[in-house]
């Protein structure tokens, strides 16, 4: 079984052709894929790229990490699993303003409000 490898330090304009061509010099790719903002749908700078193999995973490494791509020093080692996160809420909360207590007193926001400390 392969080993799946982070890629960080992508050029923005990289496209997942490309990472796939970079990365099939060392070995066989399962699989090659560039992480998409998705409120810019633009590249995030970094992917991953599955090997068919560990060998062609280290060879990989041993060949990518630290050197030069296009301008940027790439970063290549092997992907930690993706760690449980809480869910995102929906809707209301967040952004600017709301909330009491801190030291600043009063109610929150920019401006409003009162002091309490006199």
């Amino acid at each position: 079984m392969g080993k799946k490898l982070y890629v960080g330090g992508l050029p923005y304009a990289t496209t997942q052709d490309a990472l796939n061509d970079l990365f099939s010099q060392a070995g066989t790719v399962e699989s090659a894929m560039i992480i998409i903002d998705k409120m810019t749908g633009r590249s995030k700078g970094f992917g991953f790229v599955e090997m068919a193999s560990d060998e062609d995973a280290e060879k990989a490494i041993d060949m990518f990490n630290g050197k030069d791509f296009e301008g940027r020093s790439l970063t290549v080692n092997v992907a930690r699993p993706m760690e449980e996160r809480a869910p995102r809420r929906e809707g209301g909360g967040g952004g600017f303003g709301g909330g009491r207590g801190g030291d600043r007193g009063g109610r929150g926001g920019f401006g409003g409000g009162y002091r309490s400390s006199y």
